[in-house]
């Protein structure tokens, strides 16, 4: 017994670091790590090394555990800006978009697998869902800026759409189960009841759970290295109260993150460090377990339908899905193919294919085969292609700031304070001689191995250690001052214009220097919200509205999302690649208007042509009339 403990210890221990070793490779090359991950438990399976794990709960239930402490780090970090900017879109996704998805890949399921309806429905629910942490580490490898419209969309999208799919699932392995053939109006009607009510308790129990994280982190005094532990604590106990009561845990959890992320919770840093490398190891391990349950010998026997429905899902399914979720939303065309590109399956369309074994359905292996391969063939096809299409879309940007040399220190005692330690990196603006803000409070200066007071040392140079007191508002303002220039590739040298344009100059100058066709409502607003108006309402970094024969750039926008700088452009640039579907509800409604603007053009020019000819043609026959008369 005590042999075959330090053994199963030896062995998962190493398995972690064989994962966490792949993740050199990875960043190395750009490969999709979860993949590895999968590759590892799978070689080191059944049909591998020969460890044999074919216990469906045990890994169900460590795939849950691994999840809702992944949709807590998820929540955790989810800026409230980005769920305002991306609420809408994502939301969207997360809903109508499980569902269509799910609809469409289940009608191809029943016809190129041995399933009955409800049985490629439930397949169709388990691979609905995407896998954004796949996504956002390859962006992370790959050194992508990406627009923020589009990562807060994917981002907000990940974390809210696996409790709606794991409700779909679980609900249809329940009704499998009981051997029971609703009609698909009753079905429709229990499925809408159960989701609310689900969704509702989950929602509930999130939004009160988090505000009691807050609040106990705050009013107990725990020792800095107990209060990880604590909160991740407490965070499962939000998951579990919610599904103990009939709620969605994995909603709640996420909720309850996004709670405490956003508020003045004490010791954020520590806990967001903690936080950080939980979500590492719970995805290694949810990956891990799911490869080693999986038998890939079974594979070959469904392997040719499993790539196809792959296939569907990622060129078919999904990109029709986001095309009907977002038509309402006036997205650009390259966002919106993007998105539907980047929807990543992994490890939580794997763990929801378990269900159909935990339920004991006949035709359980074969559902979790199909959903396991599939989940291979859109980590293969879009992990590797998800930097290069972000290119080709145009939807990469410059990075706002360059390197930053920055420690955060936790002091007791200092809830909406924080100490920063920056080293002055060269060209840095505090570097060049700005100045830092009276609000900024330094208290010492390391230079050379002495420490000095803020006030004697006169003008930072480049290598000095400067500790700042400063409340916790306002980090991301210093950030700007002591990081460096950021490194512009060559080909987006000329990426913001070479011209720089006040916001607030009359657009009425625009059109009289450049004369671009602006109308008279135009000329009344100002530069900066001329191209708000252009951009359907809200402009962020990066942004580019062509009028007439200049380019407008956005070189920068404040915390409310105002517009501060801008750049022109007298020859623009070359337009991004078009995507030829995937037009908006906006571009729509553009383009008929534009037709019937001209139709309305086309109407009046003949009407007013005509009563010149009724002029020219019956005047003799009047003026005859007339005579004879």
């Amino acid at each position: 017994m005590e042999h075959a403990i330090y053994l199963v210890t030896l062995v998962g221990a190493a398995l972690v670091v064989a994962a966490a070793f792949s993740s050199l490779i990875a960043f190395r090359f750009g490969a999709p790590l979860l993949l590895l991950f999968l590759c590892i438990g799978l070689a080191t399976g059944t049909d591998g090394l020969g460890i044999q794990f074919d216990n469906a709960r045990l890994a169900y239930f460590a795939g849950s555990l691994a999840l809702a402490v992944i949709l807590f780090d998820s929540g955790f970090g989810t800026p409230l800006n980005a769920l305002r900017q991306a609420a809408g879109p994502a939301l969207s996704l997360a809903t109508i978009g499980v569902l269509l998805t799910t609809g469409l890949f289940g009608v191809v399921a029943y016809y190129l697998l041995d399933l009955s309806w409800l049985e490629s429905f439930l397949l169709g629910a388990a691979v609905a869902s995407t896998d954004a942490a796949a996504v956002f580490f390859l962006l992370r490898a790959g050194e992508i800026n990406l627009r923020e419209r589009v990562r807060s969309t994917l981002e907000v999208e990940s974390g809210t759409n696996d409790p709606i799919a794991i409700f779909l699932t679980i609900s249809l392995v329940e009704i499998i189960a009981a051997n029971a053939s609703p009609e698909a109006r009753v079905l429709i009607t229990d499925l809408a009841l159960g989701f609310l009510l689900n969704m509702g308790l989950g929602a509930i129990v999130g939004i009160f759970g988090g505000l009691a994280i807050v609040r106990l982190v705050d009013r107990l005094n725990l020792d800095h290295g107990l209060l990880p532990i604590f909160v991740l604590t407490l965070s499962l106990m939000v998951f579990a109260a919610a599904g103990a009561i009939g709620g969605s845990g994995f909603l709640a959890v996420y909720i309850a993150g996004l709670i405490a992320g956003n508020s003045d919770i004490r010791a954020v840093t520590i806990l967001k460090r903690f936080q950080d490398g939980m979500s590492w190891l719970a995805q290694i391990i949810m990956f891990l377990v799911l490869g080693l349950f999986a038998t890939p010998s079974q594979f070959p026997a469904i392997l040719l339908p499993a790539v196809l429905l792959g296939l569907f899902l990622i060129f078919v399914a999904r990109p029709i899905a986001v095309w009907l979720c977002l038509m309402p939303f006036r997205l650009p065309r390259p966002e919106v193919a993007f998105v539907s590109w980047v929807g990543l399956r992994g490890a939580v369309s794997i763990l929801l294919a378990i269900t159909p074994l935990l339920g004991g359905l006949e035709n359980g292996r074969l559902v979790f085969n199909t959903a396991f391969i599939v989940v291979l063939v859109s980590l293969v096809i879009q992990g590797w292609t998800v930097g290069p299409l972000a290119r080709r879309l145009g939807l990469i940007v410059p990075a706002r700031l360059g390197p930053l040399d920055k420690v955060e220190l936790e002091l007791p005692g200092s809830a909406h304070h924080e100490l920063l330690a920056y080293r002055v990196v060269p060209g840095s603006p505090v570097a060049r001689g700005e100045r830092i803000p009276r609000w900024a409070r330094p208290s010492l200066v390391l230079r050379d191995g002495r420490s000095m007071r803020f006030q004697d040392m006169g003008r930072l140079a480049a290598g000095d250690h400067v500790y700042i007191f400063v409340p916790d508002r306002y980090p991301a303002l210093l950030d700007k001052l002591f990081a460096s220039r950021a490194v512009v590739d060559p080909e987006d040298a000329d990426f913001f214009g070479a011209f720089a344009v006040d916001p607030a100059r009359s657009a009425a100058e625009l059109e009289a220097a450049y004369a671009p066709g602006l109308t008279e409502e135009e000329r009344k607003l100002t530069v900066g919200d001329l191209v708000t108006e252009r951009l359907g309402g809200h402009a962020e970094y990066a942004d580019r509205v062509l009028i007439g024969p200049i380019e407008l750039i956005v070189r920068d926008v404040d915390d409310k999302g105002k517009i501060t700088g801008l750049g022109l452009s007298l020859e623009p640039t070359a337009p991004v690649a078009r995507v030829p579907v995937f037009l908006s509800a906006g571009e729509i409604a553009d383009r008929v208007v534009g037709f019937v603007r001209n139709w309305r053009k086309r109407i009046k020019k003949q009407s007013a042509e005509a009563p010149v000819d009724a002029e020219r043609s019956p005047q003799p026959v009047v003026e005859k009339a007339t005579d004879e008369g």
